[in-house]
């Protein structure tokens, strides 16, 4: 059995404020699943924290790129370094962000090692690029489209490694149905699954398809990566672009469990949760107690 080694990834780099003066609090996810007891909860160990730079997007405005592409394209390699670490050494990584920027780290620890796949559970695929938006700015809802190498090179090419992860090896899970991404997704042929698709075929019966998909020999393994904008606004209003008609609880960790428990399954991120925005502390129990679930004992 991997020995589960719990990373803060506090970074809020990638988002815009939520006001003006003001910075995303998803920076306090991780402190906020900590004292939700969730590494002793997992039987983890302890994996640190990497600081990230300070949030100042200076003197940027609309249409100079990605905001804050300095203090993430530091960031990444540094987050890289220590999820590489725990991966040659065996360990299964949960990382505690922050926002979707911190996949990079993961993507390009992956991409050092081998050719990984990346199993995406988010409520959008983060797929915004200059090829299909005038609005570039925000890391967390380009990530994806950066990490498969579309976007500016400070971002996208990382140690001449570009990209971290190949069109053909990304599933992602529980977009909401009429998202506009999906469209150039399927040109792209990246599979993706809608909420409404989940509910049909079953939760459990598209993460036990998947796995078989992730785990086919071509590929070293596979990453999770979990937004918690995935859940329904009911239960975690707590992010910065609540959609409504989002996973319940129990749906949720239907879908992470087979993902998770796969033995090629080499890691996780969660992302999203802002304390901030949860000030009686419900969604953050929802959210603790499905990903605690889902590596628990079947």
């Amino acid at each position: 059995m991997r020995n589960i080694v719990v990373i803060d990834a506090p970074s809020n780099l990638g988002l815009r404020p939520p006001a003006p003066g003001t910075v995303p609090g998803c920076h306090k996810l991780a402190g906020a699943l900590r004292e939700r007891g969730i590494l002793r909860r997992l039987n983890a160990f302890e994996g640190g924290v990497v600081v990230p730079p300070r949030y100042d997007r200076g003197d940027w405005q609309e249409g100079d790129g990605v905001f804050n592409a300095a203090a993430i394209a530091a960031y990444t390699p540094r987050l890289a370094d220590r999820v590489e670490r725990h991966l040659r050494a065996g360990d299964l990584p949960v990382v505690l962000g922050g926002d979707c920027s911190i996949q990079l780290g993961a993507s390009l620890a992956l991409r050092r090692m081998g050719r990984y796949g990346l199993a995406a559970i988010d409520a959008s695929a983060d797929f915004r690029h200059p090829g299909n938006s005038d609005r570039i700015g925000a890391a967390g809802g380009e990530e994806l489209a950066l990490a498969t190498g579309r976007g500016q090179d400070d971002l996208t090419d990382l140690e001449g490694l570009r990209p971290y992860l190949k069109d053909e090896d990304v599933r992602i899970f529980g977009m909401r149905d009429g998202d506009e991404d999906r469209a150039e997704l399927g040109e792209l042929r990246i599979p993706t699954v809608t909420v409404g698709e989940l509910r049909q075929w079953g939760a459990a019966d598209v993460a036990r398809s998947a796995v078989v998909g992730l785990e086919h020999e071509a590929l070293d393994g596979f990453w999770v990566h979990l937004d918690a904008d995935v859940l329904d606004p009911s239960v975690m209003p707590a992010v910065d672009s609540p959609d409504e008609d989002g996973l319940h609880p129990d749906e949720l960790l239907a879908l992470l469990r087979p993902l998770v428990r796969s033995p090629r399954c080499v890691g996780l991120n969660v992302t999203i949760y802002d304390p901030d925005l949860d000030p009686d502390g419900t969604a953050g129990d929802v959210l603790t107690d499905v990903v605690v679930a889902a590596f628990a004992d079947a």
